[in-house]
């Protein structure tokens, strides 16, 4: 069997961008964030719509890893439906290996909708429901997992089983949105297990039942809970990063533009900095990494468009400003 440097591990789907401009955000509750508001029972006009496939976290991961320059591979699901097929052609079309793909019969494929609305996005979600196997992957230098459906503890469990079984394995470890909502402990295993854990900060507080703590602080009470290093992103402020012994603040790459579109800005981060210590890099290096690629796919639509080559960007890192540097904090 092939051994790959990177399998992604997670659900794929296809999106649908709707840009609409008939709306408006507020905040009721500072605690739940904004609100994106339409009048109820209206036409609502848009702008346009694009049909992406093979994306979702783990897919983006995969596409992304392959364009820096690593063998990968991506274990998912899909139906036998033209959106399934779509997406298996789609990450073929990438170079990603998708013979641990598995197409279930009579199943339809994961199919979002994305509601674009200026720079930010709203995603209406449904995860299909099928048997979940893991195959057999071999050893690869990392594993990457991230968003998978509800009701998938078992095959996660198995995950984990497969990686304690195999210690040489690295593990990066980006929970969806499913998997914070079951909690810490409900994926306990995945937690101590990893190499590398990425969040962002409403999320690490949600995993932590923590409302109150410093964005700063974050990183350390992750990796408190077992991973070894802890990434936790701010969004457009920068991100912070705790190496095992001290915890470090690094910018965003500045943006060249506006961003255009936000989606898939996080996953970007996360592989990105994954793929750079599978390829050999340090984590202080990972992290002059990883904001480029952000800084890249907020400026096109969805989340694969922008991922840049290796050589792109070390092209960027090349004319960034002196002060684009990690910085140690605590």
């Amino acid at each position: 069997m092939k051994q790959f440097d990177f399998i992604s591990i997670g659900d794929v789907t296809t999106d649908v961008f709707i840009r609409i401009e008939k709306a408006n955000v507020h905040v009721d509750n500072p605690l739940d964030g904004e609100q994106l508001c339409v009048i109820n029972g209206a036409k609502i006009p848009y702008e346009f719509a694009k049909e992406i496939p093979a994306v979702g976290n783990s897919a983006n991961a995969a596409v992304s890893a392959t364009r820096l320059g690593l063998s990968t591979a991506f274990v998912s699901n899909v139906g036998d439906d033209p959106h399934g097929v779509d997406d298996i052609r789609a990450l073929k079309g990438e170079g990603v290996d998708t013979k641990f793909i598995t197409v279930h019969p009579g199943k339809t494929s994961n199919y979002h909708y994305v509601l674009w609305y200026k720079a930010d996005r709203t995603i209406l979600i449904k995860h299909e429901a099928y048997e979940y196997v893991l195959p057999d992957i071999g050893e690869p230098k990392w594993v990457y997992v991230s968003s998978v459906g509800e009701n998938t503890l078992p095959y996660q469990a198995r995950i984990v089983e497969y990686l304690q079984a195999h210690p040489s394995i690295k593990l990066a470890f980006q929970p969806g949105s499913f998997q914070i909502k079951v909690g810490y402990e409900a994926l306990k295993g995945f937690y101590e297990r990893a190499d590398l854990f990425f969040c962002n900060v409403e999320e690490a507080r949600l995993i932590l039942k923590d409302a109150a703590s410093e964005a700063a602080k974050l990183p350390a009470l992750v990796s408190a809970r077992g991973p070894k290093i802890s990434v936790i992103t701010d969004g457009p402020k920068g991100a912070y990063v705790f190496d095992g012994t001290h915890t470090h603040f690094m910018p965003p790459y500045p943006d060249p533009a506006p961003p255009y579109e936000r989606t898939g800005a996080g996953d970007a981060f996360a592989s990105t900095f994954a793929a750079a210590l599978a390829l050999g890099l340090t984590v202080k290096e990972a992290m002059r990494w990883a904001p480029v690629n952000s800084m890249s796919v907020v400026q096109k639509i969805g989340a694969q468009e922008g991922l840049l080559t290796r050589k792109a960007l070390e092209g960027w890192l090349a004319k960034a400003p002196a002060e684009y540097a990690p910085r140690v904090i605590a």
